[in-house]
């Protein structure tokens, strides 16, 4: 968690005076405090913009635009050894790939074997203790694949993954678009 630093007097601190961390218990003051320093910021790229909106956002955009492929195995892989079913949601492999750039414009050199262990999780077996399970490489290599196709990502030199230029651009689009949809129902 973050915390900020305040001195004990509640004054804003300088540099000869003592400060001192909030405890946990005064995380959403400092939640409210963090607010008033986001009022006046303006979105320009994908990291000012909240995960799960600028996923929902660029998920959409992927569908509407049609340039990625949806395998006719689609709708029957399951995502990881540890998993049962496939997933419920028909526009997952959309929704996994909007995660997957995001990742890729955030932490370049990402490869697939990287991918494997953000999106795995604990296989249950029986009686055993629960273990943990890389997901599938073939659904990572796929989304990988189909970015680079589309000109989003490049492979990095170093191994790996890295956004290109004109991905940084749509990316950063998409962000500014989904920080404006964001705001909008706020306002009424």
């Amino acid at each position: 968690a973050i915390r900020a630093r305040v001195s004990l007097d509640g004054v804003a601190p300088q540099s000869s005076q003592r400060t001192q961390l909030f405890p946990p218990s005064l995380e959403m003051a400092v939640q409210f405090y963090d607010a008033d320093f986001k009022e006046g910021l303006k979105v320009k790229t994908v990291k000012d913009v909240e995960a799960d909106k600028f996923i929902v956002a660029f998920a959409q955009h992927l569908k509407r635009q049609g340039r990625f492929e949806i395998p006719k195995w689609a709708d029957v892989v399951k995502t990881s050894r540890s998993k049962e079913l496939p997933p419920s949601d028909p526009d997952w492999l959309y929704v996994r790939t909007a995660s997957m750039v995001r990742k890729v414009y955030i932490r370049a050199g990402t490869g697939v074997g990287g991918f494997r262990k953000v999106y795995g999780g604990q296989q249950r077996r029986g009686t055993q203790t629960k273990h943990f399970c890389k997901s599938s490489g073939k659904v990572a290599r796929y989304v990988l694949q189909q970015l680079e196709e589309m000109g989003l990502v490049e492979q990095d030199e170093n191994g790996g993954r890295k956004i290109t230029k004109e991905g940084q651009r749509e990316l950063d689009t998409v962000a500014v678009q989904a920080a404006e949809a964001a705001e909008a129902p706020d306002e009424d």
